[in-house]
């Protein structure tokens, strides 16, 4: 298991040094562009590694990784942006994406784990596995990380408008979003220490008020992003709002109706709990 993590990091640390040597060659480029490019070299020295050690898997961690580096590198720049509200985003990225990479490490088996959504994808994929595990599992969502992640560029580079209430409720979501995901992770955790069997439905706690706490968390941690890059320059560009709508759409359209089909499968009790709880939010009941 300990060789399993330390492989797991060496590729990290490989694609990230990928990523800072290919910056030097895009310094042309718009800002935004020349991540975007280093981002999608990361992805494919991580793509690498999956299919060196045949597991997809190696790219799970990538999600919650990636935007802490780009947090980081933007701050580094050392641009006229607010340093509180730079402090601000950094706090709220930095607990979500620590929290989120804490709870893949606390469920990682090791190199014989791999996420049953590509197990499946590769029984229907067959030989055409591997070019969908690159577009489909690794670069697709890492098109998708990036596009939630152009506010930061609003608030965090262009963005001098002094700090205002769009920061601070900007915070406030970003703070109780990141306490949702690791409270409903505690619970569910705890929920499969004692349940008796894997066909039981946990429907206390924060499970009993949403099908879908942990969705809800993540999504609110988005929605902070784009309230931080509003704040900062007090509007909301094309590519503002397309990054968060993406987000956002990922989760309610894709990863919901996905995982409550293998529920339905798998519990025979979450029919009954679906037609009595909200997917997320009273709002937005999805059936």
């Amino acid at each position: 298991m300990t060789k399993a993590y330390i492989l797991i990091c060496v590729s990290y640390l490989l694609a990230l040094a990928a990523a800072w040597i290919t910056l030097a060659f895009v310094a042309d480029y718009h800002l935004m562009i020349q991540v975007l490019i280093a981002d999608v070299v990361a992805t494919i020295v991580i793509f690498a590694f999956s299919v060196v050690f045949k597991n997809s898997s190696f790219y799970d961690a990538y999600w919650s990784v990636i935007p802490m580096v780009i947090v980081g590198y933007l701050i580094s720049l050392q641009t006229d942006a607010e340093l509180i509200r730079q402090l601000m985003l950094a706090l709220v990225i930095l607990l979500w994406g620590f929290r989120l990479t804490a709870n893949w490490a606390y469920t990682w088996s090791g190199l014989d784990h791999v996420d049953w959504r590509y197990v499946n994808l590769q029984k229907k994929a067959g030989l055409l596995w591997w070019p969908l595990s690159f577009t489909g599992v690794h670069l697709y969502p890492t098109i998708l990380v990036f596009l939630g992640c152009i506010p930061m560029y609003h608030a965090l580079v262009i963005g001098t408008q002094p700090i205002n209430g769009f920061d601070y409720l900007a915070l406030t979501v970003g703070l109780v979003s990141v306490w949702i995901e690791f409270q409903s992770d505690r619970e569910l955790h705890r929920f499969r220490d004692v349940r008796h069997s894997r066909t039981e439905v946990l429907d206390t706690g924060l499970w009993s008020l949403c099908r879908h706490p942990n969705y809800l968390g993540e999504i609110g941690v988005w929605v902070s992003v784009l309230l931080f890059g509003y704040a900062a320059v007090g509007y909301a560009d094309y590519w503002m709002l397309a990054g968060s709508a993406a987000m956002i759409l990922l989760f309610t359209i894709v990863s919901i109706p996905m995982i409550e089909k293998k529920l339905i499968e798998d519990k025979p009790g979450y029919v009954a709990y679906k037609a009595k709880t909200f997917s997320l939010i009273p709002l937005s009941k999805l059936r």
